[in-house]
């Protein structure tokens, strides 16, 4: 049985999200929720954008005031407190400055950065001038990147055509100030999908055979609050990603078939 004084010193996998929310729940901030929670964290939010959202597409976007943003964030660290900071949709250069400035408020607490710049759909979630500023001011924060193969390719001009693409990618991105790179390969043709996590300490890499499927809606921000959940645990942070992949994985086999398009993947299955 766990003592009383170690409860009080183990993490509590406490994540602070700060992401754009998702009608149709798929993806934003409700499937960060619901990724956090299936692997034992506690997940709080600030929200930066309602939108308009079902499994065929992101028929409106509608920004939240920089000061509430803020306020949420404020309000969560100052009283909850946070393991692990996650980031998600953050639409244009204000929000991605406030962002960085509330990562630096929670004082040394890891974040993890999913640069979100296209909906499943296609759908700009941000703004071309706002890419420069996630350049600038995300990827040097983070404790862990988690880009795909066009917004690693938007972010370091790299071409991301195979994984010695992805490799090189995710190098520029270390050199560019993240502590670790999740490069998914889900963009990258080919009947296995690639992931390579790289640090300054070596590579992993994380493969399976694709699953062809339109269910897919929702996985970067799924992997990336599965990963912020691992690491506000205390897990180190290989094995943090390595359970997310693997949690992702089985999500995307087991999606449940809903909606008319890009449909979301079944977040619970742990339950079933």
């Amino acid at each position: 049985m766990t003592s009383l004084v170690e409860a009080a010193t183990k993490p509590l996998g406490r994540v602070l999200i700060l992401a754009g929310s998702d009608s149709g729940g798929g993806a934003g901030i409700q499937a960060d929720i619901k990724a956090v929670t299936m692997l034992g964290g506690f997940a709080a939010t600030a929200i930066t954008a309602i939108t308009v959202q079902n499994t065929l597409g992101v028929h409106g976007v509608h920004p939240l005031p920089l000061d509430v943003i803020e306020a949420q964030a404020r309000a969560v660290l100052d009283d909850i407190g946070a393991d692990a900071l996650k980031t998600g949709m953050l639409g244009s250069v204000e929000v991605v400055e406030t962002v960085a400035g509330l990562i630096d408020y929670a004082g040394g607490v890891p974040a993890v950065v999913d640069p979100v710049m296209i909906a499943k759909g296609g759908s700009p979630l941000l703004a071309e001038a706002a890419v420069e500023a996630v350049r600038r001011l995300m990827v040097p924060r983070a404790a862990l990147l988690t880009p795909n193969a066009p917004e690693a390719e938007a972010l370091t001009g790299i071409a991301v055509l195979d994984l010695d693409g992805q490799r090189r990618a995710g190098e520029a991105l270390l050199a560019m100030g993240a502590r670790a790179v999740l490069m998914k390969g889900g963009h990258v043709p080919g009947e296995t999908v690639t992931d390579l996590l790289l640090t300054a300490d070596g590579e992993t890499v994380l493969e399976s055979e694709r699953v062809q499927t339109r269910h897919t809606h929702g996985t970067g921000c799924t992997l990336a609050s599965a990963c912020a959940a691992g690491i506000a645990k205390g897990l180190p942070l290989t094995t943090a990603v390595a359970e997310a992949w693997a949690y992702v994985a089985e999500a995307i086999r087991r999606a449940p078939g809903l909606g008319q398009g890009h449909g979301p993947l079944d977040h619970g299955w742990p339950l079933r």
